[in-house]
């Protein structure tokens, strides 16, 4: 087992309680922000702001949160707030006792600000279920992109991240991976993003040239990749899982990628996040990406990121032939 599991639950009793709470079948996974997280003090000042913006914004109706995981789960809170922000008239009940109506109601919800917000189901970095069972990195992520549509110039501090363990329960028993999460962004990638708005207008803009710039970054791919007889053919699928991308690094920096360190046939999501996060290191270490990136946007198919990636290598490496 790995023994950051350990450190985070040193207890046996709490080990065990976990695990009969959220990791109760084989292939179910869960994500956590490890407690040394609630050290890092952008972190606890985020969660600060956020509970007295909730407060601010809700004082008329006299509802106080203390606790965003605590007072968030059941739909309530969310359903005032997006009434009071948005002028949404939501067709859910006020107060849904029962675990039912309460899924039901934030399902509702969730669909609404996903639609308000104009994302699409694999930008989401929440669910009905995160939500309803009081996970707290889920709530951060809703709440944050709720404030950044309707009050954008809440002051969030920056570049606030946090260390997580994802747990997995395989055939083989408890799986474990760390990462390091971004909630808010930080300065230096708002900044790459204002520079990157070709992308925005591409995708928003001129749908009918984004063929053509795929076209070409497969050309650049396969210019390198074909040499270990691959063949790249789709962008959306194809780098999902971190292997082509490893190995395209590989090719271009001159990095030699023991098959130990990574995964050449992922089996499941944790080992491409893996080869994800990986892949995201050797850039940030070659000075090739200045930018925060989510890996699991990568892992959800996410093309604009997925071609934004490929456009660091690509702005580098284009004119040079090998």
């Amino acid at each position: 087992m790995d023994p950051d599991f350990l450190n985070v639950f040193t207890q046996p009793a709490a080990l065990h309680q976990f695990l009969t709470e959220n990791v109760t079948a084989p292939g179910e996974k869960r994500k956590l922000i490890k407690p040394t997280s609630s050290n890092n003090p952008k972190f606890e000042e985020l969660k600060s702001i956020l509970i007295d913006w909730l407060n601010t914004t809700l004082k008329e109706e006299h509802i106080v949160v203390k606790s965003l995981e605590e007072d968030l789960y059941d739909g309530l809170v969310l359903h005032h707030l997006l009434e009071n922000l948005g002028s949404l008239k939501l067709d859910v009940d006020k107060i849904a006792l029962t675990e039912i109506k309460q899924r039901q109601k934030l399902s509702v919800i969730l669909e609404a600000v996903a639609k308000c917000l104009q994302l699409e189901e694999s930008q989401l970095k929440w669910s009905v279920e995160s939500i309803l069972s009081k996970d707290l990195l889920s709530t951060l992520h809703l709440l944050v992109a709720i404030a950044k549509h309707f009050k954008p110039n809440l002051a969030m501090p920056p570049n606030v991240q946090v260390e997580t363990i994802t747990i997995e329960n395989t055939s083989r028993g408890l799986k474990t991976t760390n990462a390091v999460e971004y909630i808010t962004e930080s300065k230096e990638n708002l900044e790459a993003q204002s520079k990157d708005d070709a992308f925005d207008d591409l995708f928003n803009r001129a749908p009918d040239k984004l063929d053509a710039v795929k076209k070409v970054f497969l050309q650049f791919v396969n210019q390198h990749v074909g040499k270990l007889g691959l063949n790249v053919k789709d962008i959306e699928s194809q780098f999902a899982d971190g292997v082509i991308l490893l190995l395209l690094i590989g090719q271009l920096e001159g990095y030699f990628l023991n098959l130990r360190d990574f995964f050449l046939t992922p089996a499941s999501t944790t080992e491409m996040l893996h080869n994800v996060n990986l892949a995201l290191d050797l850039l940030t270490d070659g000075g090739l990406l200045n930018f925060s990136v989510n890996s699991e946007d990568i892992v959800n198919r996410d093309v604009k990121t997925t071609m934004r990636i490929l456009y660091c290598l690509y702005s580098k490496y284009k004119t040079k032939e090998t």
